[in-house]
Formats: structure tokens, sequence, C-alpha cells
């Protein structure tokens, strides 16, 4: 099945596999570990019971997603030594320290404080639960800092020197880890993280509030999800704009790619909305062309120049189809998920949020949507970068372990079958979660009503009609 391929292609695509299971726990549950620490801290400060039942009802999940994250990360890291060792080789003296780091500092911090977080209220009191609560939305940060250190090092290197037996050394830790694009990449993959979550949250409390709209809790979820998209998706779009810059300034291949510019444009490059790359020919087929847009966006002038792929070497170009694709997807979602925040403020602003079906399909219909934002703008950052692990430096054909196609095909097809029978699980098991309606029982319980009790009232505490605000 796997014949013609070669021992790199197969495990390039057997990497981008298991990274695309492994991202999406992480992107989900650094947004859900925050939002799981703003509803505990809002239940303490307002005694309102429903933020405390949207803590029981998402902590469940977040422990699910957390332990598949893991799970997931473990995998994907021992491909570092068996199909990329002498990139683990040549890089291991930089890469290898701020990866143990990650394990030291942040895992260490989420596992030591996950368990009091999940079933330690009653034994540790409200105080130290908060705490440990807010650690472990802290760790997924962290974590999260550390390994975008490492891929952005990877993307602009800085800091570093060459040993005598080619190996990359460190010189200076601060230019490591603060490299030229980590701060951008850093707020860039937070914010999606949070947008991610945010889609995940309001599509569940949708779902709910179109089998009843008057359930508090399936509203407050909706809510607050509402006004994170209204007000960090422009935030996105802006520190998107940002890193676009910082990109074009230190990879500026990645962004001819990411624009479809075969050509230079010394008076203004257009902006090509659609198209089809045709990279054997040079040129873009069928595009769709705003003109000058593109010089307006980049370097905020009509008329500014700007380089294309005519002037890199054929084998320095990455797949400028996949990467001029995944970047429109990506912009794309961000602009959808503007939208819905925008119509949910809107409908807020109207005093029909709850009432509002379409909105609610639309939201149910978006919920998937920041995993695909998330993956699509993984693949514009990594497929972009070909052909070198570290940009400029370290060739990808040249990180690649002394491993065989037959090898590299078995253990991809085995990580495919198992990938897809134990991660299917529990995405099944996250789903049926989901699926069962959070209400407000007794002070401190969750009752997993099933929605199809349609007949059951809510019981609604202090008002008939819960607030509109989150």
């Amino acid at each position: 099945m796997l014949d013609g391929f070669s021992a790199e292609t197969l495990a390039r695509v057997q990497f981008a596999f298991t990274m695309s299971f492994h991202i999406i726990f992480p992107a989900f549950s650094i947004g859900l570990a925050s939002f799981l620490a703003v509803t505990n801290a809002l239940w303490l400060w307002t005694k309102d019971e429903t933020y405390q039942v949207l803590f029981n009802y998402w902590k469940k999940i977040f422990a699910v997603a957390f332990g598949m994250g893991v799970v997931s990360g473990i995998v994907m890291s021992y491909q570092f030594g068996t199909n990329w060792s002498v990139f683990s080789d040549k890089a291991g003296p930089v890469v290898g320290p701020l990866m143990a780091y990650e394990v030291l500092s942040a895992f260490f911090l989420e596992a030591g404080f996950l368990g009091i977080m999940l079933f330690g209220l009653k034994r540790v009191g409200p105080g130290l639960h908060m705490f440990a609560t807010a650690m472990v939305a802290f760790g997924t940060l962290l974590s999260a800092t550390w390994i975008l250190s490492v891929n952005s090092w990877m993307q602009t290197p800085a800091g570093y020197g060459m040993n005598d037996v080619g190996q990359y050394i460190p010189l200076d830790w601060w230019k490591i880890i603060l490299n030229p694009s980590f701060p951008y990449r850093l707020v860039h993959m937070v914010l999606a993280a949070f947008l991610t979550t945010a889609l995940v949250v309001g599509g569940v409390g949708a779902w709910h509030l179109l089998k009843d709209h008057t359930g508090p809790a399936s509203r407050r979820m909706f809510s607050m999800a509402m006004w994170m998209l209204l007000l960090v998706t422009p935030l996105q779009i802006a520190a998107g704009d940002f890193h676009g810059l910082n990109t074009l300034e230190h990879q500026p291949v990645k962004v001819m790619a990411m624009e479809g510019h075969f050509e230079s444009h010394p008076d203004g490059a257009p902006l090509i909305l659609f198209g089809i790359p045709n990279q054997a020919e040079k040129r873009m087929d069928y595009s769709v062309e705003v003109p000058k847009l593109s010089s307006l966006i980049l370097k905020h002038d009509l008329n500014a120049p700007l380089a294309g792929l005519d002037t890199v070497a054929d084998e320095n170009e990455p797949p400028v189809a996949i990467v001029f694709f995944s970047f429109r997807v990506m912009v794309g979602l961000g602009f959808a998920m503007l939208g819905l925040g925008l119509w949910g403020g809107i409908a807020r602003w109207r005093g029909k949020l709850y009432q509002a079906p379409m909105l609610h399909w639309l939201s149910v219909i978006m919920g998937p949507a920041g995993f695909v934002a998330v993956l699509a703008g993984w693949i514009t950052t990594e497929v972009g970068r070909q052909p070198f692990t570290i940009y400029g430096l370290l060739r990808t054909s040249d990180s690649l372990a002394p491993v065989s196609a037959p090898a590299v095909g078995a253990s991809l097809i085995s990580f495919i079958i198992i990938y897809f029978f134990v991660f299917g699980a529990g995405i099944f098991y996250i789903m049926k979660l989901m699926s069962k309606r959070p209400r407000v029982g007794s002070v401190g319980e969750l009752t997993d009503a099933p929605t199809r009790a349609a007949t059951a009232k809510p019981i609604i505490h202090g008002s008939s009609t819960p607030s509109t605000t989150a």
C-alpha cells in the first residue's frame, strides 16, 4: 500500500499524523483549564451555583482530554529517536534541555495539582482547591511556552554555535528561548487555544439550548463563549497580522508560499484570494486577485515591492499548494469566528441570545472549527518551513535516521490503526459527556440529565430568568 514512498516521506507523514492527533488535545486543554479556573473563581466570588455546575461538568471532559494529550505527546516524542535521530543528535544540545524544562516545570506542575483539582474540593477546602485549579491552568500555559520556544527556535534559530562534531550548541540561552518568532507565536497559539475552547463550549451550550432554552447552566456557558469570541477574535486577527510581519522578516519564503507569489512585484503585490498554485510552471492558475492589497497588508504601503518565489532556488521552495490552501483555511475560519462573535453580540444586545435557533445551530456547526483552524495553522507553519527542520541550517533530508521505508511504513500503519481505535474511543466518550445536559441541582452536585427528558423542568435558583451576562 505504501510502495513507492521514500523513508523520508513516510517519516514525515508519520510525524504529521501523530502531531495532528496530539495538537488538538493541548489546544483544547489549555483553554479549558483556564475556563475551569475562571468558573471556579466566579463560584467562590459570587456563590452562584451555576458556575460550580459548569466546573463539575467540564472538569470531567478536561481530565479525558488531558490524558489523551499526554499519551499522544509521549508517542510523538519517541519519533525523535526512531525516525529523526540525526536531527536529535545535531540539535539535541539546544532542543533537549528546553523539552526537559517543559517536563520538570510545566508537566510536573500540572500533574501535581490535577488530582486536587479533580477530587480535592471536600478534602482540602475551596481556597486550596482554587489554588490547585489555577496551578493546572498555569501549568498548561507554561507547557505551551516551552514547547513553542523549541519550535520557534527551529523556525528562527538564534543564540547558537557549532561544535567540532557538527552539533548546534547553546551560546546564549536567553536568545535561544526568546528567539525572534517566539513572542508572536506564543500569543497566537494561546489565543487560538482560548478560541478553540470557546467554540466547543459555545457549541455544547447551543446544542442544549436548542433542546431547552431555559437551562441556566446551558445559558451561562453559551454566554461566556460568545463573550470570548466577541472579545478575543479581533485580538487574534491583530496578533496574526503581527505574526505575519515577523514571518516576512525572518522567513520570507514561507510568506511567498502563503501568498502564492510565484513572481516578484516591484511596484505593489496583489492579494490572491483564490487560485490553484502551479508549482511546476511557476504560476497561479485561475487566480482571483485584489491589486496591491498584499503590499498594503505586509508592508503597509500599496506600492511596496515584494519578492516572489522566482528569487528562490527550486530546492529551497516549500510545497506551495499545501501552504497556500492551509493558510486560507485558517484565515477564513478566523473571520467566520469573528462573524459568529458579532452575531452573538447583536443577539445579546437585542435580548435574544437564548432564543436564536439559527445562531445556536451555527454555533453547533462551528464547534469543531477551532481544531480545524489550529491544524491549518500548524500545517502552514511546518510545511512552510520546508525543506528545513532548522530553518536555513539543517535540511529535512539530512535529519532522517538511517531507517528503511518498509520499517517506517509498517509503524505508520500500526499508528493509524491504534490511534483510530484508542483516540476514537476517547473522543466518543467526550462526545457522550457533552451530550448530557448540565442541570443545577443541590449545591456542589451535578446531575447528568439526558436531553431526552424533555418534560423535566430545570430547577432555577433565585430567578425564573437567568442573567444574560456571564
